[in-house]
This record gives C-alpha cells, sequence and structure tokens, in this order.
C-alpha cells in the first residue's frame, strides 16, 4: 500500500493518500476515510477516473494520485449542470474533449400512430432472427474502419464497444438491419434491459449514406418497440454530429440533459 501524507492546516489532521488496490485509493484523516478515487479500463483501452469526496482539498490530492506516474490520457464524464465537479477536474488539468446530449424518443409520431418511414427502394429491414451473426460481425467491422478513419473511434460514447478482433460475443436479437443485396448495410442496437430502451448504436456504411436508411432502421426500431408496449426510448449523440442530431429531432426527440467528457493528457516527455 502505498501512502502520501499531506501537510495539515492549523488544527486540521493530517491527509493521507492510500492505494488500497490496483485501481483505488483511499484519503484518511483522523482513521476516517474522507475520499475515493477510483480508475477502470474500459474495453476500447480508455481508462476512465471517478471521485468521491465532499472536500475540494481531498479532491485535488486524488487527482494528483491518480495521475501520478500516467503515460496514457485520463478520461472522466461529468453532467453538463454540475458545474463545480467539472471545475475540479479543469484544475487537476482535464480539458473537455466531447460533449454528449441525452435524448428521450417517443415511439409514436406527432400524430399518436407509430412512426412509419418508407425503406428505400432494394432495402429490407431485418430484426430479431431474421439478424445472422456472420454478416453483423463483417458489417461493425466494416463500420469500426470507416469511424477509424474518419472521426476515430475514440470519440464514439464510451459505452460503444470496440471490434476486438471479432472475439466479442454478439446478441443479434438486439440489432435491427438493413440489408441490399445479401449484404448488410447499416444497423441500429438496443438494450432494453432498461427502463426505457436504450439506443447504443446506429450506423450505416458511408457507400450507403443519404439514401434514408438511417431514418427506415430508427422508424422499424421505434414502431416494434411501440408495439411491445414502449412509449418511449433514450439515446446519447455526439454534439458534434450534426447528422445524428437531426436524425433524432426529425422522429420528435427531446433534450433531457447532457455530459461533457473530459480528458487529461500525458505530459511530453
Amino acid at each position: 500500500m502505498n501512502s502520501l501524507p499531506s501537510s495539515p492546516g492549523l488544527g486540521a489532521h493530517a491527509v493521507t493518500i492510500s492505494r488500497v488496490a490496483d485501481n483505488q485509493w483511499h484519503a484518511v484523516e483522523n482513521d476516517l476515510v474522507v475520499g475515493r478515487g477510483h480508475t477502470s479500463r474500459r474495453l476500447d483501452g480508455r481508462t476512465f477516473v471517478s471521485i468521491d469526496t465532499w472536500r475540494d482539498d481531498v479532491f485535488d490530492r486524488l487527482a494528483a494520485a491518480l495521475s501520478c506516474d500516467r503515460s496514457t490520457s485520463l478520461y472522466t464524464v461529468v453532467d453538463e449542470t454540475d458545474h463545480h465537479l467539472a471545475a475540479q477536474w479543469e484544475r487537476a488539468g482535464f480539458a473537455t474533449w466531447r460533449r454528449e446530449s441525452e435524448f428521450v424518443v417517443p415511439t409514436e409520431s406527432r400524430s399518436a400512430e407509430p412512426h412509419t418511414v418508407p425503406v428505400p427502394g432494394g432495402v429490407v429491414i431485418a430484426t430479431g432472427e431474421e439478424v445472422g451473426e456472420g454478416p453483423l460481425r463483417e458489417l461493425e467491422h466494416a463500420i469500426r474502419t470507416e469511424v477509424d478513419a474518419a472521426a476515430g473511434w475514440s470519440r464514439m460514447p464510451a459505452e460503444v464497444l470496440p471490434w476486438q478482433g471479432g472475439t466479442r460475443p454478439l446478441e443479434p436479437s438486439k440489432y435491427t438491419v438493413a440489408v441490399r443485396d445479401g449484404r448488410y448495410a447499416g444497423l441500429v442496437r438496443v438494450a432494453t434491459m432498461t427502463r426505457r430502451p436504450r439506443i447504443g448504436l446506429i450506423a450505416v456504411l458511408a457507400a450507403e449514406q443519404r439514401q434514408g436508411i438511417a431514418r427506415a432502421l430508427l422508424s422499424q426500431l421505434l414502431s416494434g418497440l411501440n408495439r411491445s408496449g414502449f412509449e418511449a426510448v433514450t439515446a446519447e449523440v455526439d454534439e458534434s454530429n450534426a447528422a445524428a442530431l437531426a436524425l433524432f429531432e426529425e422522429f420528435g426527440a427531446s433534450r433531457t440533459g447532457g455530459n461533457l467528457e473530459l480528458v487529461r493528457r500525458p505530459r511530453a516527455v
């Protein structure tokens, strides 16, 4: 266990920062834990950090401990309305990397009917047991390659999983896909284990974009959820993604909040 004592002020007790596990730190004062720090390495390779304390001085000490001797970038996520927490991370050397809006999308249109959008000619929408794992893997790999070559996968939400060489188990039942000439051209993935279904990813191959495929996929998904008794679905969209923002707004999405993703880059040697 590594301990870093701090100098106490007049009448105060010393605060000691201790590394209690590979990814956990405690701030202890007078035998009481007054703060906790935590790191987690996610599947996309990024390391995210969090700190739990009500004291600014303890936050600064924990942030310094989490960042000590690190040669990789560190990330954290803050609610856009928590200005105090954002300022604490900025004081520790973090800067805003991306902004993400949270939306609630109704499964009914403004006319109180399920969303219906014409499917582009030559395209078939497949769901559930109609989705094959092999073609789905090929599509995910192709989309990953295109995203990496453009904005970069690091700009995707943290929960959007990386490719991992095709070893990660897939659940085709979570996907709705667009098929053209037997080849998968686009997908939308949704999780239904939460109170409201949550859209994790919607993407279309670059060669198939601007043909209405994303609109048809989202329409099919919302209509199916409506028939299953769900009134709305949630989604998160990077605020720099104008096309995605316009798509969800077209379907009556209401913005309910947002998050800031901050990053601390390693210092150049």
